[in-house]
């Protein structure tokens, strides 16, 4: 029987244009708009696979809804490193070769390193009047929305110095504008922290902040008035970097369990670091949203994990048995920050395992109440969860050998409730040996359609809903 390891992690053999799918049940008029996924979808250059999952090549997804219709297109993301995997050569990405993870160095080696890879397989953003392409390595590849087709090299017209750069910006829509943090390596490596004005391309540095390590951050949170990091123990060691055993960015991360992990809590104005408890080591790759109470407390729910071998365990070494691989689920956490006392507290949400963490836009930097994410904690199946944030509460949704991937909230114009609208989530049916795309009331979690992608997709990561 085929596993999910055997379809999620199996190169998309066939690119798709704007094809009209089969609606089984009713997608909401009202939604109108796109839905565009980015993530691997090659794995292989000639008789070589890549190592790890953040190492196969980008390939955008793109799932066009109109009027109760849904349009589906597919198309790799025609980079160098992509150029490169199509002639039988895998230059270097997250764990895969010496020479990709290394170029990101080219500005510390009088050798003088070459360029860091431009595989943008993570995220996707609206950047000004472009579509970008993302991943943490800083380099970004524009594409059309409409037909995904490859734009060339996206460049940011500002000095904001980077070595790595988060893959994850967050889209204030309360300030009309997104932030984002790079980190910079040196004899005191720093976060800088920026915000990036609608329509703009040039980001305004906010604060640069000295690291402890420093660490592997993935994203951020914002609240109306504060920018919020976490760094954990997961050092980028740039001595491991340079050796040249190394196999790529993987051998930089050294988890030492000695340091604590730290929140670091922004000024968005001031870029005044206002806060910087710690407690014990953990390590968390997305965060769920923050928000600031009147009593100068700053509440930031996110996915924590005990420590960094989820990192490891994201390997194909490791993903490409029938089962995968018996590290801990990612637990849903609340730390309260005080402001005055500078002090952390923590606390669990849900029971479960979660990960892909999201809530509706509107709530961004705002009190939210529901999380909707990923259920990782079942054999044979990822699910669906909203968790209630206030009273504890959780609904789930799951089906046998369905693999649920990240989900997206979508808010019903003029709508009064939080949870008023539809959860969109691509699933790959291990059964049927395809990928569907699933429409959730947002409300109950019951499926209101399911539509047929026309191959199984191998699993991405993240997304964004761009409305009409």
């Amino acid at each position: 029987m085929t596993h999910a390891n055997g379809l999620g992690f199996q190169t998309a053999e066939s690119e798709f244009e704007d094809v009209v799918l089969e609606v089984d049940g009713e997608v909401p008029p009202w939604l109108s708009g796109t839905l565009i996924r980015n993530g691997p979808g090659k794995f292989e250059a000639g008789d070589t696979r890549v190592t790890h999952w953040f190492d196969g090549l980008a390939m955008l997804r793109r799932y066009a809804f109109d009027d109760g219709a849904v349009r589906y297109s597919n198309r790799f993301l025609r980079s160098e490193a992509y150029a490169d995997a199509v002639d039988g050569e895998l230059t270097g990405q997250f764990g895969t070769d010496t020479r990709g993870w290394r170029r990101i160095f080219d500005t510390l080696s009088s050798a003088g390193l070459p360029e860091p890879t431009d595989n943008a397989n993570v995220h996707v953003a609206r950047v000004g009047d472009a579509y970008v392409a993302l991943t943490e390595a800083p380099r970004r590849v524009a594409f059309d929305p409409e037909t995904l087709e490859t734009r060339g090299e996206f460049t940011f017209e500002d000095d904001v110095p980077e070595h790595v750069t988060a893959a994850h910006l967050v889209r204030d829509p309360h300030r009309n504008e997104t932030v984002g943090f790079t980190t910079e390596f040196g004899l005191t490596p720093q976060y800088h922290v920026y915000r990036l004005p609608s329509g703009s391309n040039s980001r305004e540095r906010i604060a640069s902040v000295d690291a402890n390590g420093p660490a592997y951050i993935h994203d951020c949170s914002v609240t109306d008035d504060h920018v919020v990091l976490v760094e954990s123990p997961l050092v980028l060691s740039v001595r491991r970097a340079l050796n040249p055993f190394a196999s790529g960015a993987m051998d930089m991360l050294d988890w030492q369990p000695n340091r604590p992990t730290r929140v670091l809590v922004l000024d968005r104005e001031t870029g005044d670091l206002v806060a910087d408890p710690t407690l014990d080591p953990v390590f968390s790759f997305h965060h769920v949203n923050a928000y600031v109470s009147a009593d100068e407390v700053v509440t930031l729910d996110l996915i924590e994990f005990p420590d960094g071998d989820i990192v490891d365990s994201l390997s194909l070494a490791e993903l490409d048995g029938a089962g995968f691989p018996a590290v801990d689920d990612g637990q849903l956490v609340r730390y309260r920050v005080d402001l005055a006392e500078n002090t952390v507290t923590r606390s669990r949400l849900y029971d479960g395992g979660m990960e892909f963490p999201r809530v509706m836009a509107d709530r961004t930097g705002r009190t939210h109440r529901y999380a909707y994410g990923q259920a990782t904690d079942r054999d044979g199946a990822n699910g669906l969860v909203k968790v209630d944030c206030v009273t504890g509460e959780a609904t789930e949704w799951w089906a046998r050998s369905t693999y649920v991937e990240e989900p997206i909230p979508v808010q019903r114009p003029g709508a009064d409730a939080e949870d008023d609208g539809v959860v969109l989530a691509t699933a790959l049916d291990v059964d049927r040996e395809r990928t569907v795309l699933l429409v959730f009331d947002a409300s109950t979690l019951s499926v209101a359609a399911r539509v047929p992608l026309p191959h199984a997709e191998p699993f991405g990561f993240h997304g964004r809903f761009f409305s009409s």
